[in-house]
């Protein structure tokens, strides 16, 4: 097993990577100080594999287990799911000292953190992610919220958990299509970050996507060690965090005209980042040789390079200006300027509208 840090002071928490965590949860929970209730939020196909384990687990430490099923799908992640949870939490007279347990991938991590933010002006709550994606990225750092039909993640808190526990071993049920989504954010971080990881990825991605353990391990401990190191930097995205939104520009904007429906979240960012390492290319601030780098790793990791014919551009450009880093009709841009080196650029949507065809 491997700990890490995210050092925010009162706010500080580990992560735990390894083998076999979720059986030791109910004394990872005691450590972290929290007792009495616990609700575990999950969807249902997570909860049939892992919902009555995690349950007998932490009951024999202690806990009084509320299970809250969600339905599956980014589609779901609305006010209407924010409000099921809500309902279970007053139904069963959670208190402030109660704590929120989120058993699953992104949607119910943003779900469960923002209904924790939120229930009591604030309770506290744990992240178990179960999918590669919410393991290296949206477990950790705080980012909480719901979408709104106008665009991702509007409506959210920044809000720490008490901790983060990463099985590896669940990756084992996950479907390809997912791990393939969830490693989109991994050379997310080796073009942002660390050239080293992104080379490591070029040469080994057949097998991660295998699962090997070791490859699994070192990646996501970098990627969240990556991600650590910017949270603490800027915990609440006032400039420097938002060098993690990468690709999300045009990822995000493409997961909401297509009605979170059309892409999982790691696909949409996957052609994100091929775009966003187009316009770089344009703008001057990559080579050619950066760019072609960027779109063969995204190709070879399964992930989609392309926007679908069906999609218009225009619509696109619509819902990126509601996006929450746009202002005085320029959006912030996230730019790539070289492998491992990244810097904020301010574009016009006509800009970005030209090199959307590349």
């Amino acid at each position: 097993m491997e700990t890490l840090r995210v050092d925010l002071g009162e706010r500080s928490y580990p992560i735990h990577i390894g083998e076999g965590i979720l059986s030791l949860a109910g004394e990872f929970l005691q450590q972290a100080g929290l007792r009495g209730k616990v609700a575990v939020v999950t969807n249902p196909t997570v909860a049939q594999l892992y919902l009555d384990p995690l349950h007998e687990v932490l009951t024999r430490s202690g806990f009084a287990v509320t299970p809250i099923l969600l339905p599956e799908g980014e589609e779901h992640k609305d006010l209407k799911s924010l409000s099921v949870i809500y309902d279970r939490l007053i139904g069963e007279r959670f208190e402030r000292k109660s704590s929120i347990l989120a058993l699953g991938g992104g949607v119910i991590g943003d779900l469960a953190g923002f209904a924790a933010a939120t229930y009591l002006r604030g309770v506290p709550y744990v992240q178990v992610p179960t999918t590669l994606l919410a393991q290296v990225d949206s477990s950790v750092g705080g980012k909480t919220g719901v979408n709104h039909h106008e665009g991702k993640n509007l409506i959210g808190a920044f809000y720490q958990p008490k901790l983060v526990l990463i099985d590896i071993a669940v990756l084992n049920t996950l479907p390809r299509r997912e791990l393939v989504a969830g490693l989109a954010e991994v050379i997310k971080y080796g073009i942002i970050d660390d050239p080293a990881l992104f080379g490591l990825l070029e040469k080994e991605m057949q097998k991660i996507i295998g699962l090997d353990r070791e490859l699994l391990a070192r990646i996501i401990a970098t990627s969240c060690a990556i991600k650590a190191r910017v949270v603490e930097k800027d915990e609440r995205e006032e400039e420097y965090r938002a060098v993690l939104n990468f690709g999300h520009t045009v990822g995000h904007a493409l997961e909401a005209v297509t009605g979170y429906t059309g892409f999982l979240h790691g696909e949409a960012v996957g052609v994100g980042m091929v775009k966003a390492a187009a316009i770089s290319m344009q703008q001057g601030f990559c080579d050619e040789k950066d760019f072609a780098r960027v779109r063969k790793l995204v190709e070879k990791a399964g992930l989609p390079v392309g926007i679908p014919s069906d999609v218009r551009m225009q619509d696109l450009i619509q819902s990126m200006e509601v996006d929450k880093k746009s202002g005085g009709g320029k959006i912030k841009f996230v730019i790539c300027a070289g492998i491992g080196k990244t810097r904020f650029h301010w574009l016009t949507p006509g800009e970005i509208l030209g090199a959307l065809g590349a």
